[in-house]
Order: structure tokens, then sequence, then C-alpha cells
């Protein structure tokens, strides 16, 4: 199947993509990947899904393989959605459908929420779609780890030593709980190489300096109250140990009228990697079946 990659002038710079199985006559599927500041490395599984219709992935501005622009300014949600709809007009994607993960659902929201012609779906996987909301469930769920470790947490970030080793070590236990729970750790060089697409500067910019208090740009981000202007079919999904909580997504759910979801049983906040085929196959079929009746 045919392969392109490339770059996108945008505001700021030129963000770099990929494009698979672009002669498909099928919908395309755009992916929004995490962060702020994360890259679609670790999302690139999700090509596979090119055995259906186009697969488009791209690296937001100022991490990944996309230009790093120092220009605090830029890192805002309105210029992101703005960017998004520059990748599509550049591509051509007429019709689309729309798969955010993490941050890229704040950004998917955001852009649907403008909107925009052709979104024939979406999907909202491990959703943030109110930053108070998701502070709320990190909070909780730290409740839920040894004490030595809440104590670390909490005194790390009032003393503002959150980029302490003493920090990192106590992170991880979170991350084993919350973030991927597959026990065999991937690929040292596979972390390291995905370590060195992201940009931190955008993450503390936008959301803070950890996951546990949004005090970025991000803040006050809460679209749950437009949620229902949402017309196309949407999806919810999330792992059933994930930071994006079960609870939290079902309700998202209920707000859209064309509301579905789906919680991997084996998962955390990253069940595309953690139940890799389930992710493929849930996906997969959703769009097929928008697309048939679409």
């Amino acid at each position: 199947m045919m392969h392109e990659e490339g770059y996108i002038e945008v505001t700021g710079g030129r963000v770099w993509y990929q494009l698979f199985n672009k002669n498909s006559a099928n919908t395309p599927v755009i992916i929004l990947h995490g962060g702020p500041g994360s890259s679609s490395y670790s999302l690139e599984g999700l090509q596979a899904l090119q055995t259906d219709r186009p697969v488009i992935l791209y690296d937001q501005l100022g991490c990944g393989r996309s230009d790093r622009p120092n220009d605090q300014s830029l890192w805002q949600l309105d210029r992101f959605v703005e960017e998004l709809a520059l990748v599509r007009e550049a591509l051509k994607l007429d019709e689309v459908h729309i798969l955010g993960h993490s941050w890229g659902t704040t950004l998917a929201a955001a852009y649907c929420l403008t909107k925009p012609s052709g979104v024939k779906s979406v999907i909202f996987s491990s959703p943030c779609l109110s930053a108070p909301r998701w502070e709320q469930d990190q909070i909780e769920n730290l409740k839920t780890l040894p004490i030595e470790i809440q104590e670390t947490i909490k005194r790390c970030e009032e003393t503002g030593t959150t980029d302490s080793e003493e920090f990192k070590s106590a992170i991880q236990e979170f991350n084993k709980r919350f973030v991927c729970r597959v026990e065999k750790d991937p690929d040292p060089e596979w972390l390291k190489k995905g370590a060195g697409y992201r940009n931190p500067e955008i993450y503390n910019i936008m959301w803070g300096p950890s996951e546990f208090s949004v005090k970025g740009n991000l803040k006050s981000f809460d679209c749950t109250s437009r949620l229902n202007e949402i017309s196309c079919p949407a999806l919810f999904t999330c792992g059933r140990y994930d930071e994006a909580t079960p609870a939290s997504t079902e309700y998202f759910s209920t707000l859209v009228a064309n509301g579905k979801i789906h919680i991997f049983e084996n998962s955390a906040h990253m069940p595309y990697f953690e139940e890799k085929e389930e992710y493929l196959q849930v996906m997969g079929t959703f769009l097929k079946t928008i697309d048939s009746y679409c």
C-alpha cells in the first residue's frame, strides 16, 4: 500500500505527517496524539487501520519530527485547532474520521465544536474533556497508592521539586497502575526514542509540572456543557484502570446524542499498546459501521 510522508505549513512552522493507503476510496481517519507536546510515535501501530482506509498520523507543532519554534505564544489550544484544520486542508480531507487519544481528545472536541464540515465520526480514546474533572480523578487515583508514594508526590508538588529523582520514582508507581500495565517492559530503545520526540516545555506551559495539578493554560478547559453540540457518531473508550477513568468516560459518552462506549478490561491509559489487537478491532469495526450507513 502507498505510504507518503512530508511537511505541512502551519502557523509557526511545519508539521510532519505520514499518510498510509492514500488511494483507498474509504473515508480517511486522522490520528491526534496525546501530550500536549508528545508525538505520534507511540501510536504508529494504528497505521494497521490502513487495511480499510487511508490513515494519517502527524506530529503536532513543537514535538516529534515537526518544527520546534522557540515561541511560547504558540502553545495554545486554539492554535492547535487551527493546525488540524490546515492539515485537513493541505491533504484535501473533505470527509474524515477523527481519532484522538488523551490530550488528542481535548483537541478533537475543541475542533468539532468549531462545527467543521465533513467530520463523519469522532473517537475519544482515554478522554480528557474537563481539566478540573481530570485533576479530581487523579486525586482519587492517588489515594489508592501506598501512603509513602502519596506523600512523596504531594511534597514534591508543594516544594516545586517535580524534576527530582524521588518524584520520578514515585510517578513510576502511579504509571504502572494507571498508565501502562504491561508487566514486561517494552524495548528500552523504543522507549528512549519515544522520549526524545517529546517536548516537555509545551506540556508544562499548557498543563503544568505534573498530571496531578493543572497549572497551565488548559486549567479551566471544560467542554462538557457543549458536548451535546457534537452531532456526528462518537465512540468513547478507556482502559478499566485508566487515569481517564471509566466513570468519567461513561459520563462524557452520555452527553453526546450518538455516544457509544467501550472499556478495555486489561488496560490502563495505553490500550493501543496494552491490548493492541482488541483496540484495532474495536476502532476498525466502529469506523466500518459508520461508513456503511453514511
